[in-house]
């Protein structure tokens, strides 16, 4: 893999997405390259564009975005910034949402609509297929196979490489696997909200990567005092780099893609992947998320 910079990427280790697809870990989630209440271009375009740029340049291979971030815009951000693409630079998106307004998401999974954003995703990102393209929710107004289908429809088709899934239970993975592969779950999950921590570790025995979104969260436990910002101070580090470093010790399918819309703080979290936590900080960080 082309590394640049990215000795610190490279110590996050790597994963293969459906057993094929190589990155590192630690990827770059592009949600906030986009206006405010992820709606409209960003504030500065000109910096999104270097934050997207720098993200290659420090060696992260594994990018992830939706058609409804923006909407659009984040894809033909990604686009202008890095077409024509490195050749192990993995491009994750994902469709199932409408955008009314800011902060407004309405779910839409009739296979129709899904069919159309894939399409619409294609175009915006100059790709011939999707590398991971996933379901941004179930839409309980749709009979969930005829979404799972619709996806394995699109790979029989080439129109992407791989599927995986957000904000799902067990069942529903396992629902869905009975009719398409799933490679990849896209969950809430960070040091502070472990709420799908039986998800995870199904991930993690089925060798499904696991992404966590709001990955930087750490709530009360960056107190001082506290486990996290204990070893913050040892570390030299913001208690959001040990967060992200708790993370990518959790699970080896864990694969964290902590987004931000400027490169001062992009290149602090790609720190984070050096950091290394004694096993009795990450148990003490883990047992103070539990009592939060």
């Amino acid at each position: 893999m082309a590394q640049g910079n990215g000795d610190a990427v490279a110590a996050s280790g790597t994963f293969r997405i459906g057993g094929e697809l190589e990155v590192y870990r630690l990827g770059f989630g592009a949600m906030r390259i986009t206006g405010k209440g992820v709606w409209g271009p960003p504030e500065d375009r000109e910096e999104s564009i270097r934050v997207l740029r720098r993200t290659v340049e420090l060696g992260i291979n594994l990018i992830d975005t939706a058609d409804s971030y923006g909407p659009n815009v984040s894809e033909e951000l990604i686009a202008e910034a890095l077409h024509p693409y490195p050749a192990d630079l993995v491009i994750a998106t994902k469709g199932g949402f409408e955008r009314t307004g800011p902060d407004q998401w309405v779910t839409n999974g009739h296979p129709k609509h899904l069919r159309a954003t894939c399409e619409a995703s294609l175009r915006r990102l100059r790709v011939e297929a999707i590398d991971l393209w996933q379901l941004h929710r179930i839409d309980e107004k749709v009979a969930a196979e005829d979404q799972f289908g619709l996806m394995s429809d699109l790979i029989a088709e080439g129109k992407i490489r791989h599927a995986g899934l957000s904000e799902v239970t067990v069942e529903q993975i396992e629902e869905a696997r009975r009719i398409v592969p799933i490679t990849t779950v896209q969950n809430r999950y960070n040091v502070a909200d472990r709420e799908w921590e039986g998800v995870l570790d199904h991930c993690e025995a089925q060798g499904i990567g696991f992404i966590p979104w709001f990955p930087l969260a750490v709530g009360k436990l960056a107190d001082a005092g506290g486990p996290l910002a204990d070893a913050a101070k040892r570390l030299g580090a913001a208690p959001s780099q040990v967060a992200l470093a708790w993370l990518l010790r959790r699970s080896p399918v864990m694969l964290p893609i902590p987004g931000t819309s400027r490169v001062a703080h992009l290149d602090e979290n790609v720190a984070a992947a050096t950091l290394e936590l004694t096993d009795e900080e990450f148990e003490q960080i883990a047992e103070g998320a539990e009592e939060e």
